[in-house]
């Protein structure tokens, strides 16, 4: 089982290769957390208060990571 801190640094480099596309529509995500299999983000920018957030977050971002991270199970936004 990886620490917590392994965790953190693989989420966020899954979440550096999709920032590109956040950036492109003036936004960006933050990784704030990673506990018990959940990674918890916060949406910057443009993405804050889209209404496609949730979209972005459940179809994109979190499959990319969970493709990715075995020991993550979900990803949440934060505010």
């Amino acid at each position: 089982m990886k620490d917590k801190a392994t965790l953190f640094n693989e989420v966020s480099e899954v979440l550096y290769k999709l920032r590109p596309f956040l950036q492109r529509d003036g936004g960006d995500a933050e990784l704030i957390d990673v506990e018990d299999g959940i990674a918890k983000l916060k949406f910057l920018g443009a993405c804050n208060g889209c209404p496609s957030s949730t979209i972005t977050l459940k179809a994109g971002i979190e499959r990319a990571i969970m493709e990715e991270i075995d020991e993550i199970h979900e990803v949440v936004q934060v505010f």
